[in-house]
């Protein structure tokens, strides 16, 4: 999953639609870029952003 603080993709793509923004695509490739790596740290520590476990040996830094 990814961070808490992010903006879902669909709310992004809405939002940069409607205001017709130049950056649309620098956005949308942030926004996937963000969310893949979020996948593979989560992947990788075995669990998710801000999820404790007793069995995990490893942690997410930043």
């Amino acid at each position: 999953m990814t961070a808490p603080d992010s903006v879902p993709f669909a709310a992004l793509l809405e939002e940069n639609l409607a205001s017709a923004s130049p950056d649309l695509l620098r956005a949308m490739v942030k926004s996937f870029a963000q969310a893949m790596m979020s996948a593979e740290v989560d992947e990788l520590c075995g669990a998710e952003y801000g999820q404790v476990s007793e069995e995990r040996v490893n942690s997410r830094n930043g």
